[in-house]
């Protein structure tokens, strides 16, 4: 069945598993070509390869990505995701290949006439990438005001205010406190959505409080929709600020043993993660074998690239 293929593929897309995810969204497609989740799906799949690839091939799947997000949109104008999706690639990509802010806005109108939450957000996310915070920063309340319970509203928030338009405007002092209150005040509402739980940890993070992050993790493990998702962040809490390391490994073990939901760098992100707890540990061999089955994953991974660079340099 088309739909079933779409989901597929969508879900896939979700675990960066790009190739497999457009493979099933051409099966999709080509069982029903005006399908518009199909037509998102393949536009979804070609965009997260042309991420991946950042060379001359790139282009050519930006392009094609862009042609399927114009399709769905014409498919099914009811169709938020797309919209959503178009939107951002509008403001992306540069003009010469299509990329247009006027566009992008465009998108955000016709969005919030449909979700006004996401229309709003949609709005935000293309001004933040204008550098314009202040114009930015009322549209994110709106549409946290709308949709205070939204992993994605709160996730995109908190990320706004550790992105470069945010520091210049509050300074790095300013933009910690304000994610220091951000973080208690929206954590309620996401208390039971993993994603939202993890943005209120990465904030206490790049907040500087590390501990925090950790905590707010372990109390909500036995609480959220995707509990694998939880222990990856708490290995990459652990990896980052070196706290925690012997349970953040175990907590990574445990995703590398079982199923990971989608919505996250996945599988070769968490033996990234594990390989960096293991060269803080002094366990480089260990590392290195651990970064070896990030790259057999995905040969580009940035971080598990830089990791076997370090311990090159390490012997």
């Amino acid at each position: 069945m088309p739909p079933a293929w779409a989901a597929k593929s969508q879900a896939l897309s979700s675990l960066l598993r790009f190739p497999e995810a457009l493979s099933a969204a051409e099966r999709a497609v080509s069982l029903k070509p005006d399908l518009a989740d199909a037509l998102l799906a393949r536009g979804l799949a070609r965009a997260g390869e042309a991420i991946r690839q950042r060379d001359f091939g790139a282009l050519r799947s930006a392009l094609d990505a862009m042609d399927d997000l114009r399709a769905a949109t014409v498919a099914d104008p009811t169709l938020a995701p797309a919209w959503t999706s178009l939107g951002l690639a509008y403001e992306m990509l540069p003009g010469l290949l299509g990329g247009s802010t006027r566009k992008a806005l465009h998108c955000a109108e016709r969005l919030r006439a449909l979700a006004p939450a996401r229309g709003d957000l949609l709005q935000a996310l293309i001004l933040l990438e204008e550098g314009k915070w202040r114009e930015a920063e009322p549209w994110f309340g709106r549409a946290l005001a709308k949709a205070p319970q939204d992993p994605e509203v709160v996730g995109q928030w908190l990320d706004a205010l550790d992105r470069k338009p945010a520091k210049k405007a509050l300074g790095e002092a300013g933009k910690n406190a304000r994610l220091l209150a951000e973080a208690p005040r929206l954590l309620p509402g996401v208390r039971t959505r993993a994603r939202g739980v993890i943005a209120v940890s990465d904030a206490y993070l790049h907040a500087g409080q590390p501990e925090i992050a950790w905590n707010v993790l372990h109390d909500h493990l036995g609480l959220v929709d995707a509990p694998s998702l939880l222990r990856l962040q708490l290995g990459k809490v652990a990896a980052a600020s070196g706290l925690h390391r012997p349970e953040g490994l175990l907590a990574l073990d445990q995703v590398l043993r079982e199923p990971l939901e989608g919505g996250s760098g996945g599988y070769p992100s968490a033996w990234w993660r594990k390989g960096q707890i293991l060269l803080g540990l002094g366990r480089k061999e260990e590392a290195r074998r651990a970064a070896q089955e990030a790259l057999k994953l995905d040969p580009r991974h940035r971080g598990a690239r830089e990791l076997m660079d370090a311990l090159r340099q390490d012997r």
